[in-house]
C-alpha cells in the first residue's frame, strides 16, 4: 500500500544481461586460408627438394588421383625403385611399325653408300639386306667369283674386310644389338683327326666378321651374339655345295622396350 492508503500495482523490470559484442566468423576464414597457404607452402618445398622420378609420381597423382597406385605411394615414400610404365599392345605395334621403317631407311642407305662405292663395286650385288622378323638383315654371300674367305680358312679377303669396314660404320651409328653368324656349305673339312670342323670353321668366320666390324666402327657392347651354324641353315638345300650356302649374317635386331 501507498502512504495515503491506496494499493499500488507493483512493477516488475527484467534486466538484461547483456554480453561483449563479437567480432563475426570471417577471422576463422581468414586463418583457415594461412594454413591452406603455409601447407601448399612445405608441399612444394618438400617436393622440389626430392629426385626427378618423386616430383614425376607427384604431378601424375594430381592428373589423375583415381589412378594412384600403391606402386606410386611406394616410390614417394622411397621404399622402392621406380615402377616402369606398361605400354598398351596398341602402343607397342606402333613403336614396333616406326623402328621397322627405321630399319629399313638405313637398309636403303646402306645398299645406296655400297652400289656407289667404286671400290665394292665387285661385291656390292653379294650383300642382301632385308628387316625380317629379328630385325635387320645383311647378308654377305660368296658368288662364284668372289668370295669373302678362301675355302677352308676363317681370313677375310682384302675387298671383303673393306665392305665390313663399311657396314660396321654405319650400323655403330644405331643403339641396336648385333647378330653375327657364320655359315658354310657341306663341304667336309679334313681335319686329320683334330676334331675341327665346319662348326668351329662358321664360328671363326663370324668372329673374323665381328672383329671388321669392329674395327669399322661398331662397338664392343653392340655385340649381343656370334654364331656358327656350320651347314646346318643351308640356302641351297637342293645343292649342299653351293656357294651361296657360305655366308655371313649380321642382324641389326629390334630393340625390346
Amino acid at each position: 500500500m501507498s502512504d495515503n492508503g491506496t494499493e499500488s500495482t507493483p512493477v516488475i523490470k527484467k534486466i538484461k544481461k547483456s554480453h561483449g559484442g563479437h567480432h563475426g566468423g570471417a577471422w576463422k576464414v581468414a586463418y583457415a586460408d594461412f594454413v591452406t597457404a603455409m601447407m601448399a607452402l612445405f608441399i612444394v618445398l618438400w617436393v622440389l627438394s626430392q629426385k626427378p622420378e618423386v616430383i614425376k609420381a607427384v604431378a601424375g597423382y594430381f592428373k589423375d588421383p583415381m589412378g594412384f597406385s600403391e606402386k606410386t605411394k611406394i616410390l614417394i615414400e622411397g621404399k622402392a625403385n621406380p615402377v616402369p610404365s606398361i605400354k598398351s599392345a596398341e602402343e607397342e605395334a606402333q613403336q614396333h611399325e616406326m623402328e621397322k621403317a627405321e630399319l629399313e631407311k638405313v637398309g636403303d642407305k646402306l645398299v645406296h653408300e655400297l652400289k656407289t662405292d667404286t671400290d665394292l663395286l665387285g661385291l656390292a650385288d653379294q650383300v642382301k639386306i632385308e628387316v625380317v622378323k629379328e630385325g635387320l638383315l645383311i647378308e654377305l654371300t660368296d658368288s662364284e667369283n668372289d668370295v669373302f674367305f678362301d675355302l677352308g680358312t676363317s681370313e677375310l679377303k682384302s675387298n671383303a674386310r673393306k665392305l665390313i669396314y663399311k657396314i660396321g660404320a654405319e650400323i655403330s651409328k644405331m643403339p641396336n644389338k648385333i647378330i653375327v653368324e657364320g655359315h658354310t656349305d657341306s663341304r667336309q673339312y679334313n681335319n686329320s683327326g683334330t676334331g675341327f670342323t665346319n662348326f668351329e670353321l662358321s664360328a671363326e668366320r663370324a668372329l673374323a666378321a665381328k672383329r671388321a666390324l669392329v674395327t669399322g666402327g661398331l662397338k664392343e657392347r653392340q655385340i649381343d651374339e656370334v654364331r656358327g651354324y656350320a651347314d646346318t641353315r643351308l640356302r641351297n638345300t637342293q645343292n649342299p655345295l653351293s656357294f651361296t650356302n657360305r655366308r655371313i649374317s649380321i642382324t641389326v635386331k629390334f630393340n625390346k622396350q
